[in-house]
């Protein structure tokens, strides 16, 4: 039954039940207050009306003591005694008297007061005025009779007071006993409503308070003991719930933290993956074992079972294995019976195909250009690429295909430069050598009949000096070929070019000056081949032949990427007789090497003395070559040409 009432407490508001408490102790100390007024009120004439008794129990003694006087002097009771009975009258009749008589009409008090007037009027004043109506002296007999109604009157009056004061003290104890009652009440009304307070208010709070603070430590298991139907109740439920939902929030923001560090942790290594590609790739497209790498680091990454890749072949015949994790080429013909089907560029790729209990991926290896091959993955059954994998995938196909493009197009530019550098061999052959040659063939032909005539011997003479003289040009010729031949494009350009300045450097003795301003401007490497040749021959030429002191090599280059190679110097310059006679061969290869770059060579005197050589050409945007300075070229130097 008492946990019924409290569960019934606990269902109530609290504010309801707070107003109810403070509206009780409010009410009792009204109570208190209003019966302490009316008890003061009704008490508040007793004490007037207990003095007039007792003035009435004076006049009484008095009028017995003036007519004992009277009496004693030999006379009457005269006229002091009906003044003080006339004052008793009056004081009998007194306002106090009366309004504590009308307080209760049928009270004690009442009933005492008609008494004393019944005593006084009937008894005791009769007696008295009969005595002072004889106008004798009294004798013994009626004075005894007169102090016998005095006491009697006397004991009315003393009874009258009496009751007065018990009524005040009754009245008295009744306020007493209420506000006891009242103070009793105030203190059970205060001390369960502070058992209320404490129940219903302090614990909850302390409850709620504690579980925060277990919240705010990231404890979000902690829920509030107390719910129920009123406000802290609810709150309490409310706050169960808000954690809850906390709780849900945190492991769901744990989740996606934990998910998107995973994320994260597989970017950096795609990324990782890609750079190592890329960089292996880029150091060497042509090598196996790059693709071999790439392909493993793939498959580690992404969990794969084998991958494979093939290069479709140029002409007909069976794809290239160019990396392999499955070992030899597990498809060597398609459906329909012709090899490598699968890989080629007309076969459908990115759809997954089962076989053997794996799921078989095909991707396209191919640039902007063309296409290339065919990139195979196995798969566990079932499985498919997620996106960051197929990402991942088309970003490596697609640099594998640059890779692969990269390697072709260096293969066919070394090509190109060995046909175009054995065309300049056959060139420099048939102008020089071939030449000679055929004019020592000539000078055979006419040294045969003369060499039968005893008489053509000057004759004959003369012609083997013409052929010594055509052999030792040869020779040399053939020597300077085989020089030119011989040089080694080992290093970068700039290196090159201060291995050849030094070079000529020491063996003429000529100060000579190297100025490279090729910022931004890169050459091919058949432009830088071509562009040092032209460079030693004309710093040959004037180191045989100008008797230079200094010499200056410029290369630079204009906005529009117009390449200027200047070699100048202070030697003796020009001959008389022309520079592209026969026998300057050296001239005429350098000219065959301007043409070959698509630009022009000029050759002219110099500022001053010397000799000016000026190789002007444009060079090839988007090749591969090695930034300089400034991108042109250009020397002096002095002397006769070859």
């Amino acid at each position: 039954m008492r946990r019924k009432y409290g569960d019934a407490l606990a269902r109530r508001s609290i504010l309801l039940l707070v107003g109810l408490a403070l509206a009780a102790v409010t009410l009792i100390g009204l109570a208190g207050m209003t019966v302490s007024v009316v008890v003061a009120e009704t008490v508040q004439g007793s004490a007037s009306a207990v003095n007039v008794a007792g003035s009435l129990r004076r006049l009484t003694h008095r009028i017995a003591s003036l007519a004992a006087a009277d009496v004693a002097r030999g006379a009457a009771p005269g006229e002091r005694v009906a003044k003080a009975i006339a004052q008793l009258e009056a004081q009998l009749d007194n306002d106090e008297l009366l309004r504590v008589r009308e307080r209760a009409p049928g009270g004690l008090f009442a009933a005492t007061y008609r008494g004393v007037q019944a005593g006084w009027r009937t008894s005791l004043k009769p007696h008295i005025e009969a005595l002072m109506a004889t106008g004798s002296v009294p004798d013994e007999a009626q004075i005894e009779t007169i102090l016998v109604e005095v006491d009697a009157f006397v004991d009315q009056l003393n009874a009258l007071v009496a009751v007065l004061e018990h009524d005040t003290e009754t009245r008295i104890a009744d306020l007493r006993q209420t506000l006891a009652i009242a103070i009793v009440g105030t203190l059970v009304l205060v001390a369960v409503a502070l058992l209320l307070l404490h129940r219903l208010v302090s614990l909850p709070l302390s409850d709620l308070l504690a579980v925060a603070s277990r919240i705010g430590r990231g404890d979000f298991s902690a829920r509030a003991a107390y719910t129920g139907r009123n406000e802290l109740g609810r709150v309490g439920a409310a706050f169960n719930l808000m954690a809850s939902e906390l709780s849900k929030l945190y492991r769901d923001l744990e989740q996606r933290v934990e998910a998107k560090t995973a994320e994260l942790q597989r970017s950096n290594r795609s990324l990782e993956l890609l750079y190592h590609a890329i960089a292996r790739l880029y150091h060497a497209p042509a090598a196996a074992d790059a693709y071999s790498d790439t392909l493993r680091d793939m498959e580690q990454l992404m969990g794969l079972d084998g991958s494979f890749a093939c290069i479709e072949p140029r002409h007909d015949g069976p794809a290239t294995v160019l990396a392999s994790t499955l070992g030899p080429c597990p498809e060597r013909h398609s459906a329909d019976g012709e090899g490598c089907g699968l890989c080629r560029e007309d076969a459908q790729p990115w759809i997954y195909r089962r076989e053997g209990g794996h799921e078989l991926l095909r991707v396209p290896l191919r640039d902007s250009e063309r296409h290339y091959g065919m990139l195979r993955f196995t798969l566990p059954a079932g499985h498919r690429l997620e996106d960051w994998q197929r990402q991942l995938v088309e970003a490596l196909s697609r640099h594998i295909g640059m890779a692969l493009g990269a390697a072709r197009r260096n293969e066919q530019e070394r090509m190109l430069a060995l046909q175009e550098e054995r065309s300049v061999i056959a060139r420099e052959l048939h102008d020089s050598l071939a030449q000679a040659l055929s004019y020592m063939k000539i000078q055979v032909a006419l040294l045969q009949p003369v060499l039968g005539d005893p008489a053509r011997q000057a004759e004959a003479a003369t012609i083997v000096a013409d052929l010594r003289t055509g052999i030792n040009a040869a020779y040399r010729q053939l020597r300077e070929l085989l020089s030119s031949f011989r040089l080694k494009m080992s290093g970068d350009f700039p290196g090159l070019l201060r291995a050849a300045v030094a070079e000529y450097a020491g063996k003429g003795g000529v100060d000579i000056r190297l100025e490279t301003r090729l910022a931004d401007c890169p050459l091919s490497p058949n432009q830088e081949i071509h562009v040092l040749h032209i460079i030693r021959e004309a710093l040959s030429n004037m180191v045989r032949h100008a008797a230079a002191r200094h010499a200056t090599v410029s290369l630079s280059s204009n906005a529009l990427q117009r390449v200027t190679v200047v070699i100048e110097d202070d030697g003796v310059g020009l001959p008389a007789e022309p520079l592209d006679s026969r026998n300057h061969h050296g001239m005429t290869i350098m000219r065959e090497r301007a043409r070959s770059l698509g630009g022009e060579l000029d050759v002219s005197a110099g500022r001053g003395a010397g000799t000016r050589v000026t190789l002007r050409f444009q060079a090839r945007p988007g090749t591969l070559g090695v930034e300089e300075e400034g991108p042109a070229v250009a020397m002096n130097w002095g002397g006769r040409p070859a």
